[in-house]
């Protein structure tokens, strides 16, 4: 049974070692923003110490919920859950005008949703968007986010991952491969769908010549930002639905570390309700984030790339992977092991690049002093290959690079990966096009 919020929280002793730990209290320097403070202001909140809630509203809106504060404590004092309960005590459950809408297009009107999105590129790929940005509209309109996110957002793809990969039968029946072998169904997150769909190919090309079968599904949004939005009920609804979906199937795979940690976290976000904590249970148990059952090495190994020089590469972890599921080193292991490749460790690997989602829209001013440091040790590394594992990191690192390493080029790990073992094309000019 979880524990009340008040018990858990009150585990935090005020050590101060997820001091150094949090990038916020790093670069300001303030308590507010470290891990211990803001458990003591979602203390103080519990007490009714605060009169007015949204004295709080500075300090937990500035927390990237990395969980780099959870993975130093002794305790594990679970940080980003209060805050996002404390984000939510203080905007219920609405949310901005605009977040409801766009919410509401995503889950229930997808192909108007859809459409909107295609005219917003079309938009970007006219130019338009830009000139709108450089003309103040944006802000004129009180859109500062939207400014920031078309700053950010390089290309953008033509095509939808939906509408590439084929959908595939639910029916029990069709629900193997013919062999008795278990099919994997892949969990395409929001990311890889609508801005990246590069990377979920790249992930059906790996995957699928594995052993059993990849099947592909038109499927819900996992809730992770409903629930960042503080929108609970609704995040909670949506786990409900893919959990029925998904209802005796093999594994699910995801190639967004931040959507494999939320679909895991499915028992925590549904552990209060009997009737379905333990069918969350079952179904957290059957995900697995796509750096998990990568089948490269003998495969990668195979490729011919003796006549190619030593290629360079660095990786950073995705908060939601190192912090989230304790995933850092098979990724290393895989890097490390590949002919022609030279593989560089970062310093601070595990410092947030600033995405965090939305954060670097809501966030500027942090997010890029975040991404600088992070930025600043690529760098040293020389890679030319920036490799992550996280549709936002993806976003937040071509923008770094953009702006302060333009030699450097970033791509999912996947997509590096794909490319290596088909032995063709990978390190040449239309990968490095992509990455940008």
């Amino acid at each position: 049974m979880i524990p009340p919020l008040y018990d858990a929280v009150s585990q935090c002793n005020r050590c101060g070692y997820c001091l150094q730990a949090c990038p916020t209290y790093v670069l300001t320097g303030r308590e507010a923003f470290s891990g211990r403070g803001r458990n003591q202001i979602f203390r103080m909140m519990l007490e009714g110490r605060l009169p007015d809630p949204r004295q709080a509203q500075e300090a937990l809106s500035s927390c990237l919920l990395c969980g780099a504060c959870t993975s130093v404590c002794f305790a594990h004092v679970p940080t980003a859950a209060f805050v996002l309960e404390g984000r939510r005590r203080i905007s219920g459950q609405r949310g901005s005008l605009w977040v409801r809408w766009l919410f509401y297009l995503l889950e229930e009107r997808n192909r108007t949703f859809r459409w909107f999105l295609r005219g917003a590129y079309f938009l970007k790929r006219l130019g338009l968007s830009r000139l709108l940005s450089r003309l103040g509209v944006f802000r004129v309109l009180g859109w500062k986010a939207i400014e920031k996110a078309e700053e950010h957002i390089g290309e953008v793809p033509l095509q939808f991952l939906s509408e590439i990969l084929p959908a595939c039968s639910m029916h029990p029946e069709s629900d193997s491969d013919g062999a008795g072998c278990a099919p994997r169904y892949y969990f395409a997150a929001c990311g890889s769908n609508y801005l990246y769909p590069s990377v979920g190919l790249a992930t059906w090309r790996l995957l699928r010549p594995g052993e059993g079968v990849l099947r592909y599904a038109s499927h819900g949004c996992c809730g992770l930002l409903e629930h960042h939005y503080g929108r609970l009920d609704r995040a909670q609804e949506l786990a409900k639905s893919n959990i029925q979906f998904f209802e005796g199937r093999a594994a699910l795979v995801a190639d967004c570390s931040s959507c494999a940690a939320y679909l895991k976290s499915y028992p925590q976000l549904l552990g209060q309700e009997p009737d379905w904590a333990a069918r969350a249970q079952d179904f957290s148990s059957r995900v697995k984030d796509v750096l998990e059952i990568l089948p490269l090495e003998e495969r990668a190994r195979s490729s011919r790339l003796g006549d190619r020089r030593r290629e360079r590469v660095t990786y950073h972890d995705s908060c939601r992977a190192r912090h989230g599921q304790g995933i850092w080193k098979r990724p290393r292991e895989l890097l490390q092991g590949l002919p022609g490749v030279e593989f560089v460790e970062l310093t601070e690997p595990e410092w947030c690049c600033g995405g965090a989602g939305t954060y670097a829209f809501v966030e500027p001013e942090l997010s890029e002093e975040i991404l600088r440091r992070k930025m600043e040790n690529v760098r040293k590394t020389a890679a030319r290959w920036i490799l992550t594992s996280s549709t936002s990191c993806i976003m937040q690192l071509r923008w770094g690079c953009r702006r302060w390493y333009p030699e450097g080029k970033v791509l999912h790990l996947v997509e590096f990966l794909s490319g290596y073992a088909a032995g063709a094309g990978m390190l040449g000019d239309s990968a490095a096009r992509q990455a940008r």
